[in-house]
């Protein structure tokens, strides 16, 4: 929880982004989650279907930046949910 005064981060489409990628790596067990809870591969697929559902709906929308970030984060999370669902 922040404090009176503290300054939140600028929320924009990359900040968004990349929390939905912390939180799909917690859900692989790739990262601690803040309360103790174990890996979730439901919710982790939930979470990279909803960043392709972005994906779609934001084409042609996006900086290159933004695009860029996207494309990779797909890429990657993909690749570590096949590896972690496989085992």
């Amino acid at each position: 929880m922040s404090s009176p005064g503290d300054e939140l981060p600028q929320l924009d489409f990359s900040t968004f982004i990349l929390g939905i990628i912390g939180t799909t790596y917690v859900h692989l067990g790739d990262a601690p989650s803040p309360d103790g809870a174990e890996p979730d591969f439901e919710l982790a697929q939930q979470n990279i279907e909803l960043l392709i559902l972005l994906q779609k709906k934001t084409k042609g929308n996006l900086t290159g930046d933004e695009e860029r970030l996207l494309d990779q984060a797909l890429i990657d999370l993909r690749s570590r949910y096949a590896e972690v669902t496989r085992s």
